[in-house]
This record gives structure tokens, sequence and C-alpha cells, in this order.
């Protein structure tokens, strides 16, 4: 095999066994940044978030945001991590355009939390994903290159930065390498992000919105022959969905047994995620904490939580998302199977947002997993993303509960509701896509299917009823599917005397 003929999936699992690992930056939704006052809320014209301090201009000095801290440690509480009663910030030192201070302010040796686990679910089984640590740093600007095809700086004539989102509190949360999960592991990486989502999104400290940047994960996968040594491992930077997290491993695990399989090595580098092609591309040689180097910041006192404080912390955690899935999961009477299908598809908080609005479980379900995630999976995007929200899905159905819409008129209206035309009754108004019941405009519909169709009409008057369902059939046809065709079924029985 060459290196540029490429294994199925299967053949490279067959032959590999893959070791995983995650890094996960968290923005936190704090009012101000970590270590000054500007603003965080996202958009807003370039470079209009930034002061001296987060511009690094000589003189400014850090003072680090209480806020941050408190989120951080939270965080590390609800993924099971022992707290650091004293720890420090270290200056990590790189020179790029988007940290004006030529360094970031971050946590090295001594983080704030370290040693914890997370559980998830993959193919009906528990998989513990070991945390080796979560520390807070701050976030780094934003660059943009233009001129070239790519968006990337190679090609491109100019680079563009825009500092506002520089400073703001990050938290990285960082896997102990993950073994051991053979042909399953681009599902348990998904998983994993899907879980740690609900968990900080639980916690109220981020809005966790991958598609905004809130939420970004670097994928690290290796692999080796079964019982050698790990291999080397690659890096796969700024994974911005669900999906592609999956799709990031799986391509790795693809492209690297190629590799081997051709008598090449692995080169230990950063890589990035095209979402259009689902192909990663090398990146840069991927530096050791030396080629950084840390030293402890001189600008800011050590931090030494209180046990008390953190302990208080711990009491108020919320419900962690396995347990209120375990209790959603019976309020709405699905088995184990249809749960897992709920959670794989990113649908739990949609769902009971859903029911919260006033729609059934069943019904929320039945939109979700059907119809919009069809849509969703057609456009390679997050069911969150797809560009209905639980308050329209909820309202769709009201509609349908009261004979304004069936089905199939529905899903034509959620057409509309996905293309940014405003609610479902805006888009069922303004299409005119409302069910026609009044019997007066239904009944020249019923006399001309009667009459188009002799036979048929017949039978019914015979007594055979059954056969009413093609006359209601070919009324459906000319009324372009707005009849309600209970209103059809009643008013051709009553015609031809079968009533």
């Amino acid at each position: 095999m060459t290196t540029t003929t490429l294994p199925t999936y299967d053949e490279a699992i067959a032959g590999f066994e893959p070791v995983i690992g995650l890094e996960t930056h968290v923005e936190l939704g704090t009012n101000t940044k970590m270590f000054c006052g500007c603003p965080t809320d996202f958009g807003g014209e370039p470079n209009t978030r930034v002061c001296p301090v987060c511009l690094g201009l000589p003189g400014s000095l850090p003072v680090a945001n209480k806020a941050a801290i408190e989120a951080t440690i939270r965080i590390g509480l609800a993924l099971n991590c022992s707290i650091a009663t004293w720890c420090r910030f270290a200056r990590k030192n790189y020179f790029y355009p988007d940290m004006p201070k030529n360094f970031q302010i971050s946590q090295y040796d001594e983080p704030l939390c370290v040693d914890g686990y997370l559980d998830v679910e993959v193919d009906g089984k528990t998989v513990r994903i070991g945390i080796e640590r979560v520390h807070l740093e701050e976030d780094t600007g934003k660059t943009l290159h233009v001129g070239g095809a790519t968006g990337r700086i190679h090609g491109a004539t100019e680079s563009l930065v825009d500092y506002n989102r520089a400073g703001i509190p990050l938290v990285e949360i960082v896997t102990k390498p993950v073994p051991g999960t053979g042909a399953l592991a681009p599902e348990v990486a998904r998983a994993y992000v899907t879980e740690l989502r609900e968990v900080i999104r639980g916690l109220g400290v981020s809005d966790v919105r991958m598609e905004e940047g809130s939420l970004r994960c670097d994928v690290n996968t290796s692999l080796n022959r079964p019982g050698d040594e790990w291999g080397t491992r690659t890096e796969t930077k700024n994974v911005n969905s669900l999906r592609s997290v999956e799709r990031a491993v799986r391509t790795e695990i693809i492209r690297q047994s190629a590799v081997l399989e051709g008598g090449g090595r692995i080169v230990q580098e950063t890589r990035h995620f095209s979402e259009e092609t689902g192909d990663t591309r090398p990146g840069r040689s991927k530096e050791t904490a030396t080629d950084y180097r840390y030293f402890p910041e001189p600008d800011l006192v050590p931090l030494a939580p209180d046990p008390a404080w953190v302990e208080s912390l711990r009491l108020a955690l919320p419900e962690p998302p396995r347990d209120r899935r375990k209790r959603i999961q019976e309020s709405w009477g699905l088995s184990d199977l249809d749960m897992q299908s709920v959670v794989n598809a990113g649908a739990v908080e949609l769902i009971e947002e859903t029911v919260a609005a006033g729609a059934t479980a069943a019904a929320a379900r039945k939109w979700w997993l059907g119809e919009l995630a069809r849509r969703a999976n057609e456009a390679g995007i997050d069911l969150a993303s797809v560009g209905a929200t639980p308050a329209q899905v909820a309202e769709l159905q009201t509609l349908v509960d009261s004979g304004k819409l069936n089905d199939k008129l529905a899903r034509v209206v959620i057409e509309g509701v996905v293309a940014g035309e405003g609610s479902p009754t805006e888009v069922m108004e303004a299409r005119g896509l409302a069910v026609v019941s009044d019997t007066g405009a239904l009944t020249a519909a019923v006399d001309e299917a009667i009459a188009a169709n002799p036979d048929v009409a017949a039978k019914v008057r015979d007594g055979k009823v059954a056969a009413a369902g093609a006359l209601v059939g070919a009324v459906m046809k000319t009324t372009k599917g707005q009849a309600d065709a209970k209103t059809v079924r009643e008013l051709i029985l009553e015609r031809l005397g079968a009533s």
C-alpha cells in the first residue's frame, strides 16, 4: 500500500489500535475579560473592545477576574477533579500577531484543577475519559488572511487582526490519552465533546456555541500495532462542530494507517480539518513545552482557593446531565435505545425546550429526529444550528393539532422556517398552506373525483367503504394536499349514500 492509496476505515482499524485525546477550549461567559475590564460580548466592530492591558501596552498591569476563577473551579468540580489549594499563572511565550503582548498568560505546571474524569455512553457501553487538567488562561485575537483561495496564510496577500477576543477568559480541558476504544474511537470523541458541552452548559458558565468559537476542540490521534507502544500523535486544530470531531478522528485514522502501511512515519504536527472535504492538512511541527519558555507570571499573585469556598461551590453544582437525562427519559417514556438516539443527535435539550414550549415529548422528538435531523445531516451541520427553534417547533405542532396543517404541509412549512421566512404561522399564511376544511370549498372537488372514478364510486355505493380511500387520494391531489382528509372522506361517503 502506498501513501496515496487510502484504506477503508475497517481496513485501518483491522491493522492498528487508535489512541485519542482531546484538548477543549471553552470561552467563559463573564462580563469582562480575564485580566481587564473590557466587555466580552460576541461581535462588534474589530478592535473596539480593547484597552492598554489586553493590547499589551507598556506599563499596563493585569488583574485576575474572580468570576472566571470561580467558573473554572465549578467546571473542575463537575468533572470530578481535585482543586489546587495553591497554584499560579505562567507566561507562555510565542511570537504571533494574535497575541499583542507576544506572550499568553496561562497555567503550566500548576493548573487549577487536575485528575478528573467524565463518563460517556457509546454503543451501550460506559467509557470513562480521564481528565488530565483544567486550567485557566486568556484567549488570543482573531487573524483573518485575505486575498487567497483558502483563507489561510499561505497564498494570502495580507492579514488582518481583530483583538476583540484577545484576553477573554478561556478554560482549557485536557484529557488523558484514551486507548482501547478500537473502532468506536470517533464516536467516543464525539460523545465526550457532546457530554462536556452539556456539563458546561448546565453550569451556566458558557454558551458553548461551537459555531461562534466559544467551544473549540483540538483532536489528538495516534496509531500503533496491537501490543506495540503508542505511536506518534497529530493534533487536528480548532475542530468546530460535533460532527467534525468524529470525522477528524476517522480521517486521521485512515490517513495515518496509509502512511504506516506504506513504510512512512507519522510526524508530530498540528493539522487543519477541512469542513468541505473532511480531510486534514499539515499545519506546523508541534512545539514542546520548552519551546514556549514558560515561567511564572511576575505581575500576578498566586491563587489559593479557600477550601470552604470550594466546598460551597461543590454543594451548589446543578444536576449532572446523565442524571437529568435518566429522569427525563422516564418522564418521556423512552426506551434506552430511543434515548440514545436522542443523545446521539444532540437533541436532548432541544426536545426538552420544545416540550416546555407546549409540545408533547413524542411530537417534539418526531420533528427533531425526523425532518429537522434530515435537514441538518444534508447540510452537514449540528441539529441546534439547523435554523428552527424549540418554540417554533412547538408552534408548528400546535398548528397540526388544531387541524390547520397536516404532516405533509407541516414539512413544507418547516422548510420555510429553516429558510428564515418567519414563524410557522407566518410561513403558512404567506405560502397559503393552511388545510382546507370548509365543506363548501371541498364539495366541488369531491364531486369531480366521483365523476372521474365511476367504478370506484360504485364500489363505495355497494358498501365497500374501504374503496373510498382512492377517492380521498384524488381529492388530495386536486387540492395539492391542502384538503382535510377526514372531512373529505366524510363528504365522499355522504355523497355516495354510504355514511
